[in-house]
């Protein structure tokens, strides 16, 4: 993957320019070149022969030919325009790709590699859940109950108190799951990409591929976190200093847009930092370029899949969090009583099955929804697809490069 030219470097026209001023390779090695009425490529239009063996004035593919069954209102078939099918080695057809194949795409590779995509999600999401476990039963701290003598000001400090000895004993539990979500993403970002290519994977390959950039993985992430901790801190302090709350509730929204903003522009990073073998600060500015111009799109595809992975995880969970309560009889008296429910052994175990379940299935459509962006950013702006079509081997797209030949995707 690393050594493939399509992945290890950008391509010929600029990330930042616009996607239709790209100009696309139309040398010996674009099939689109090679087209001749004697010779069109395989599964395309060929120019009917005349009836009494001359020559006919040459017709456009798509028009002019004679109705099929379906009369002169049906519908054509692929390739009756004149436009070449876009090659599919994999789970995507190597041309730039609408929002529900990019979906399609981050389901395909789920199905077609479901051993090597569970086998790392429902690895890590175990160690993740045992972990959260483990520190909510011995380290999070049971909520008190609440005083019925205590003024306003007394209550509204045991909450505040209780809520931040919540949130430290939760720390370790944050990390674990930061490390688990970055070490699954590193490893599916291998497997996606292999995937665009039709090339098989097992979570060795993905091991080997994916370990050397996992510090650099980590670096990116916290260096995200932070700067938009800092938007949002920036945003608050003027309603700080000023002890005013209507600039708090503006700083707040102000520091949230530009978090959102970043959000979008930086969410591109990951798999050129994975892909491309880019440094932290290179990687950024990269997904920076691969984003601009397209911010609006990127945005909305990334807003519909938060929604969908929340759906289908409240799908699951809910039956287990039901369960969980039937389960645990403590607990759920404890919530009927309007007291502070402490749940056992059975409620968060059979809790934590269900967020196992929904992370492994959750996690594959988000990791692979990211990397077919970039792999389409990269399409509209720099004809990736030529470059990939070359490295999966089909015939027409010229003679791989020897980096093209190296087991990769």
């Amino acid at each position: 993957m690393n050594d493939t030219p399509g992945w290890a470097a950008p391509g010929s026209v600029p990330a930042d320019g616009q996607d239709s001023g790209v100009q696309r390779p139309t040398g010996t090695d674009d099939p689109a070149s090679k087209w001749s009425e004697q010779q069109p490529p395989p599964g395309e239009w060929t120019p009917p022969a005349s009836p009494g063996g001359g020559s006919e004035p040459p017709v456009q593919p798509g028009w002019g030919t004679q109705p099929g069954p379906g009369g002169w209102g049906g519908a054509p078939k692929q390739g009756d325009w004149g436009a070449p099918p876009a090659a599919k080695p994999g789970v995507i057809p190597l041309r730039p790709l609408g929002v529900g194949e990019i979906l399609d795409g981050a389901v395909s590779t789920l199905r077609a590699h479901w051993r090597t995509v569970l086998g790392i999600t429902i690895t890590l999401s175990v160690i993740t859940q045992i972990a959260d476990i483990l520190i909510q039963r011995y380290l999070v701290p049971a909520a008190p109950a609440p005083d019925p003598d205590a003024t306003p000001e007394e209550a509204l400090n045991q909450v505040v108190e209780s809520t931040q000895s919540s949130l430290i004993a939760s720390l370790p539990a944050l990390g674990i799951g930061l490390i688990t979500a970055l070490v699954i993403t590193a490893l599916l970002t291998v497997v996606i990409s292999r995937s665009v290519l039709g090339r098989p994977v097992d979570l060795g390959d993905a091991w080997a591929e994916a370990r050397p950039r996992l510090l650099q993985l980590l670096g990116l992430t916290v260096l995200i976190v932070l700067i938009c901790a800092g938007a949002i801190t920036v945003g608050i302090l003027p309603g700080l200093l000023l002890d005013s709350a209507a600039l708090r509730v503006l700083g707040v929204l102000a520091g949230v847009l530009v978090t959102i903003w970043l959000w979008v522009r930086f969410a591109l990073a990951s798999p050129a930092l994975m892909l491309e073998r880019r440094g932290i600060l290179n990687s950024m500015r990269r997904s920076a370029k691969l984003v601009h111009g397209a911010w609006w799109r990127i945005f909305g595809i990334l807003v519909l899949v938060l929604a969908l992975t929340f759906i289908v995880s409240m799908i699951i969970s809910i039956p287990f969090t039901l369960l969980a309560f039937i389960a645990d009889g403590s607990g759920l008296g404890s919530l009927l009583n309007g007291t502070a429910p402490e749940f056992g052994w059975p409620f968060l175990i059979i809790t934590g099955i269900g967020a196992v379940i929904a992370s492994a299935i959750t996690y594959p459509i988000s990791a692979g929804v990211t990397v077919l962006l970039y792999v389409d950013q990269r399409i509209r702006r720099e004809a990736l697809d030529l470059e990939l079509a070359r490295a999966a081997g089909i015939p027409g797209y010229g003679t791989p490069t020897p980096g093209d030949t190296s087991a990769g995707g």
